[in-house]
């Protein structure tokens, strides 16, 4: 290309970019990727650190009066630029939180078209209402609230409770499809007698008659126990060499997700366990309900411990390692497989090298409440 020609194409592009227009021949390879290029990148959020900050909410706020939830949400850096500055996402359809509701009150009644979910880390007192329903929280349970359906929380006991959120939040707002409305009372009525769903799902997968066809949440409550004696029963397998013994939350009039956007999964990686790597199209939140080992994604060691929290976003190798050599680890996480899925996009890989083991390049270092000043560095 001549010097004039070069100058000529320079200045065609300045006009496009100020006529708002684009030239493709310029543009195609950061369009079509020979693979994803995740916006979000691996992260780890440790537990001292986001109970800090909700403490100091509490303190400030109270549920039902000036704020309908006390919420800390997890922003993936990679995400920190998104509108409006500074609400972010853990991934770039899931948005993630650690919610916090004190003994009496309140989280007022609402729906929207966002699907939700919540897993209870503390506290034996929540309750929640979801589609006319009264459903109890324990620690480990597993919570759905899919889209459209009303739903409040509140606190009947002497401790706090809190629990996971997991909405699609990123996803719907880039598609600008939110809707979302406020009941007019505070608490739903109820419809049905208090945890009727478990009720009725008490063998398990043997689902009553009437649920034959497909009912968007038949069962609003999975127990710990549930997860626990699907992993029990698979322990007397072989161990999954990526995954340890995972199972899956389904909702059982269809068999698929429980949760219609999102999927959640709960394994336990025995002790010493060390996993082979693999990626997937898919991005995943881990919290780690109980243990502490880590996980290395893309050569960089993340080390976790019960409480904390772990993205792994689309297309990273990774792999995860118990370290313990008497306890076992439980990690919940939280997906964007169905919709993946639902596209056609979702491709997996496993680590070609090193007996499907990566090679440890780096160590995160998150940020940490410091336990003299007690303020993060």
């Amino acid at each position: 290309m001549s010097r004039k020609d070069s100058k000529n194409l320079e200045e065609l592009h300045q006009n496009l970019e100020q006529e708002n227009m684009g030239p493709l021949w310029s543009s195609i390879h950061n369009l079509n990727t020979i693979e994803p290029k995740s916006k979000p990148i691996p992260y780890l959020w440790k537990k001292e650190l986001i109970h800090k900050r909700l403490k100091e909410a509490e303190n400030l706020l109270k549920v039902g009066e000036g704020a309908d939830r006390r919420a800390v949400f997890l922003i993936n850096p990679g995400m920190a630029d998104l509108e409006p500055v500074g609400w972010g996402g853990a991934t770039q359809t899931l948005y993630a939180a650690v919610q916090a509701v004190k003994p009496g009150e309140i989280a007022p009644a609402h729906r929207h078209t966002t699907t939700a979910l919540r897993f209870i880390i503390n506290g034996h007192g929540g309750r929640g209402r979801v589609n006319g329903e009264k459903i109890t929280f324990e620690p480990g349970d597993f919570l759905i609230t899919p889209t459209w359906t009303w739903h409040d929380h509140t606190n009947i006991d002497d401790e706090e409770v809190l629990w996971m959120d997991c909405l699609d939040v990123p996803f719907t707002n880039f598609l600008a499809t939110c809707f979302t409305e406020f009941h007019e009372k505070k608490q739903q009525d109820l419809t049905v007698e208090d945890d009727f769903s478990l009720k009725r799902y008490n063998g398990g997968m043997v689902r009553p008659i009437d649920d034959r066809e497909e009912k968007i949440a038949p069962l609003g409550r999975y127990t710990w126990k549930m997860a626990k004696d699907g992993i029990e029963g698979l322990k007397q397998l072989d161990v999954h060499p990526v995954d340890g013994y995972a199972v899956e939350y389904i909702n059982p009039t269809t068999g698929k997700d429980a949760n219609d956007r999102i999927g959640s999964r709960m394994q336990m990686l025995p002790p010493e366990f060390h996993g082979k790597a693999h990626r997937h199209v898919h991005s995943t939140i881990y919290h780690v309900f109980k243990g502490e080992g880590y996980t290395i994604v893309n050569g960089e060691r993340f080390d976790w411990s019960e409480g904390d929290f772990l993205v792994v976003p689309t297309w990273a190798w990774h792999e995860h390692v118990n370290t313990s050599s008497d306890n076992e680890a439980f990690l919940f996480s939280t997906n964007d497989l169905p919709i993946m899925e639902a596209f056609n996009f979702e491709r997996v890989e496993d680590y070609p090298e090193n007996d499907g083991h990566q090679e440890v390049t780096s160590v995160f270092e998150p940020i940490r409440v410091d336990s003299s000043a007690q303020e993060t560095k």
